[in-house]
């Protein structure tokens, strides 16, 4: 009797609520976990901003990292920094002296027959035009840009076989050339320094890391214009320097993509 005016009070209670679903029937109160409970999911809490955080950065472009840096790229920034300095001694010191200082770096037929060792390194300490010359603006684009992707010291060494090879594949024949009495004695003391052997092979290493929609492009551009500069005849040999250093770059394709895969774990070069 008093269980039938207990549940008589409770379905009064309970008008006008809704009512329990079927699958709730049987359920004993205040033991959590039974046969046909509903679990509803704890809110998750909104994550909100720490005052004073630096927002993560997007995959935009960032245009600083198109120079070089000194923790970011030291082989490059180190070079320019010397670079700048003897562009202002050629520029402000007397010019007897810079004179006698290219004189001594050049890397003409009578100096790599004396000094080897010592002209072909000394000669890529200046820059043949000064800043003006835009191989400036290319050794900085290319040069940050290859060691970013490859490292310094393996950035340096393209730069330098390009330099070094297409020097001895200009000068050489100039040489036999003397020998063989189809140029004059003077040739062999033709002015030859600069930095735009090495940047051509660089420029020509660094297609290779690039996607095929940028590669040929400026692989046409810029071979474009050293054919250009060739069929001028201002400057033959020196230009055919830039051919060859510039395919120089291009044979390093595989070494240089393979430099790149191991720096860059899962990173793929585009064929």
């Amino acid at each position: 009797m008093e269980r039938s005016e207990a549940a008589a009070r409770a379905s009064e209670d309970g008008a006008g609520t809704e009512s329990v679903p079927d699958s709730a029937s049987g359920l004993l109160d205040g033991l959590p976990k039974q046969r046909g409970a509903v679990s509803v999911p704890a809110p998750v809490p909104a994550v909100l901003p720490v005052a004073g955080a630096a927002p993560e950065a997007g995959p935009g472009i960032r245009p600083w990292r198109l120079f070089p840096t000194p923790t970011g790229t030291p082989f490059t920034f180190g070079y320019a920094a010397v670079l700048a300095v003897t562009s202002l001694v050629t520029e402000y010191a007397d010019p007897s002296l810079v004179h006698a200082l290219l004189q001594g770096s050049s890397t003409d037929v009578a100096h790599l027959v004396r000094t080897p060792v010592l002209v072909l390194p000394a000669s890529a300490l200046w820059i043949a035009g000064g800043v003006a010359s835009p191989y400036v603006l290319g050794f900085l684009l290319v040069m940050t840009a290859l060691e970013r992707r490859i490292g310094g010291l393996r950035a340096a060494g393209v730069f330098l076989l390009g330099h070094v090879l297409a020097t001895l594949a200009t000068e050489v024949p100039v040489g036999l050339a003397v020998l063989a009495g189809h140029l004059p004695d003077t040739s062999l003391h033709r002015l030859d320094y600069g930095i735009s052997f090495g940047v051509a092979a660089a420029t020509g290493a660094l297609a290779g890391l690039l996607p095929p929609w940028l590669r040929w492009p400026l692989l046409g551009l810029y071979g474009g214009m050293l054919v250009q500069d060739l069929l001028a005849f201002a400057d033959p040999m020196t230009e055919w320097g830039h051919l060859m250093a510039l395919a120089i770059g291009v044979a390093t394709w595989p070494t240089v993509r393979r430099w790149y895969r191991a720096r860059t774990p899962g990173a793929a070069t585009a064929g």
